[in-house]
């Protein structure tokens, strides 16, 4: 059965996601280059996962179309057809264009997994890993033409080596799904003056009321003008140095951001030619202990409960793609509703849309980085569903990371990740691993991203093989009760997964496999299930010290069918007043506020 969700059935395949795609540095003279492509598939033997054919090697047919940005697996694509480890996709179009003044970037906002790309027949570049964004410079292959060809040639060989793939499995099926391909983000072009903005680093100091701006830029040599607006007027003006961090004072009372407040900060900075905008909003993340002793995460000074969701980010028409930046929206305003303050962003790295509706609706994120490594054992990353033991992870053959170049390459991606995020607002939480899907020295990888990011919490190993890092003791419980540990250790206890509740909904199945922890038969059962689990174990476990949740899950995806949305984002499977209703016991159990 063919699920399409609501924005899929109205997908205009000739200009699909056409928003301006990185809300924190928005300019205009721009390009979305998102619709029909052609492609083709075509055979390619290599021994190295790396290795990619070449771009100015075009093939003499082409298969027919693809809707970009979705994967060729997918039904939006228009293709459905699965990508072999052994093959090339190719993407081509053409454009116009007129370079003008400047310089030209090419945008990928992300191509799973490695790709190179030409320009007009010239070999312009190429990226590595599915799941982060990369830029060309294609001047010097567009000057003179107003008419371009492009062409993209990518390789996946999904989970068959080291390189991250999140769930993907070419064994698909439970809590493992089907592999994407190829470009899934949007692609643009955008020209740019010489000496231009590349980037920009906005930190909240909320204590001291000052926002730290870094303006990036490797070609300017001259200071930029940095104004901070408040509800469209002026409020702070500074110039500063380029490639510097400033800090530049708000006037008082700074009005902090929270999920109850989403309060946001507008941004504009003038270098040279360059004009872009931004935002931020004030707000900080920390650990201390409560009235009663307990260690609680805070929010801005504060203890405050994370009620949260798992979210996996998944769509039956458009696979790792969302068919529409109102679909995106609607899982975060969806979340909301149902009185939740917070989604863990589970083994996947979003567009980042999705992240600034999380920033302006007022939700707290979790983000998983993406796993890769070899084949992995059931006895280290099942068994302990059970029981939860306590392996060394520097015994890299046993959690799969024989290969060096693999936790290399690993943790290359996650300090990119980590740039990549850093100035979202509402990113609250880092997670490097979860259930030792391809863990390796976590400990130290805590230190690192403590390093990169010290104005975050870390969940250093989500689930088991605690390595006794980071600032959660993280739990995931699906088949026992729930329970405060009786030794704490002084971190934060989280349950960080639990729940995973199934209700199959007719004429909403992706498949004929029905996967859940726990199944019911009807809506009626499942709520009062839900009911129950809250009121009898995880309330006492809050009152006990418990300082975050993270339910299993936001929506069905694949097999599993326990979301509480369906896949295809149709039916609520439980009443919202009476989700947020336990939702807001939690919070109570906690000593907050409605």
């Amino acid at each position: 059965m063919t699920l399409t969700t609501p924005w899929g059935a109205e997908l205009d395949a000739d200009a699909p996601l056409p928003e301006y795609p990185r809300p924190q540095l928005v300019r205009d003279g721009w390009l979305n280059l998102n619709g029909r492509w052609r492609y083709a598939i075509t055979p390619f033997e290599a021994s190295d996962p790396l290795d990619v054919a070449d771009p100015t090697s075009v093939p003499g047919e082409w298969d027919g179309e693809i809707v970009v940005p979705f994967s060729p697996e997918t039904p939006l694509s228009g293709v459905g057809r699965h990508l072999g480890e052994a093959e090339t996709l190719w993407y081509r179009r053409t454009l116009e264009f007129e370079p003008g003044e400047g310089r030209v970037l090419l945008h990928f906002g992300a191509v799973d997994q490695s790709c190179r790309v030409s320009v007009n027949g010239v070999e312009v570049g190429g990226h590595t890993g599915g799941y982060l964004p990369f830029t060309l410079d294609v001047t010097e292959a567009m000057r003179g033409r107003a008419e371009h060809e492009l062409v993209v040639t990518v390789r996946d060989v999904s989970d068959t080596s080291w390189l991250s793939r999140g769930k993907q499995s070419s064994k698909r099926g439970g809590i493992w799904y089907t592999p994407q391909s190829g470009i899934w983000q949007t692609v643009w072009i955008e020209r740019v003056p010489h000496a231009a903005v590349d980037r920009l680093v906005l930190t909240p100091h909320l204590d001291s009321g000052e926002i730290a701006v870094t303006v990036e830029s490797s070609h300017a040599r001259e200071n930029a003008t940095v104004e901070v607006l408040d509800g469209g007027a002026v409020v702070a003006t500074a110039t500063i140095p380029v490639n510097a961090a400033t800090r530049i004072r708000l006037p008082q009372p700074v009005r902090a951001w929270s999920p109850e407040d989403p309060h946001l900060y507008d941004v504009t900075v003038t270098l040279g030619e360059d004009r872009v905008g931004s935002y931020f909003g004030m707000r900080s993340f920390g650990v201390a202990k409560d009235e009663h002793g307990h260690p609680r995460l805070t929010l801005n000074g504060a203890p405050y409960l994370h009620v949260g969701l798992l979210d996996q980010g998944y769509w039956p028409d458009g696979g790792y793609t969302a068919p529409s930046d109102a679909a995106l929206e609607y899982d975060v305003a969806l979340a909301k509703r149902l009185g939740y303050t917070m989604l863990r962003k589970h083994i996947k790295v979003e567009p980042l849309r999705w992240y600034h509706h999380c920033d302006r609706l007022g939700m707290l994120v979790w983000q998983d980085a993406v796993n890769g490594g070899g084949a992995y054992s059931p006895a280290v990353v099942t068994a302990p569903v059970i029981a939860s033991p306590r392996l060394p992870d520097r015994w890299y053959r046993v959690f799969s990371r024989a290969d060096a170049r693999g936790r290399a390459h690993f943790e290359e991606e996650l300090v990119d990740m980590v740039e990549h995020l850093r100035s979202v607002p509402s990113l609250a939480m880092w997670v490097p691993f979860n259930e030792a899907w391809g863990q390796f020295d976590a400990a130290r990888i805590a230190e690192l991203v403590r390093t990169l990011d010290p104005t975050r919490t870390i969940d250093h190993a989500s689930g088991w093989h605690d390595q006794g890092a980071g600032d959660l003791r993280s739990l995931h419980i699906y088949f026992t009760k729930v329970r405060a540990p009786r030794r704490p250790d002084g971190r934060v206890l989280a349950l960080t997964e639990y729940g995973g509740y199934s209700l199959p909904v007719e004429g909403h199945e992706w498949g004929s496999r029905v996967f859940g922890y726990r199944r019911y038969d009807t809506a009626d059962k499942l709520e009062a299930a839900f009911r129950e689990l809250h009121e009898r174990q995880i309330e006492p476990a809050i009152t006990r010290g418990l300082a975050a949740v993270v339910y299993t899950q936001l929506s069905d995806v694949e097999d599993e069918v326990n979301g509480l949305v369906t896949y295809d984002r149709r039916v609520v499977k439980l009443p919202e007043d009476a989700v947020r209703a336990v939702n807001d016991r939690l919070r109570a159990a906690a000593g907050e506020g409605n």
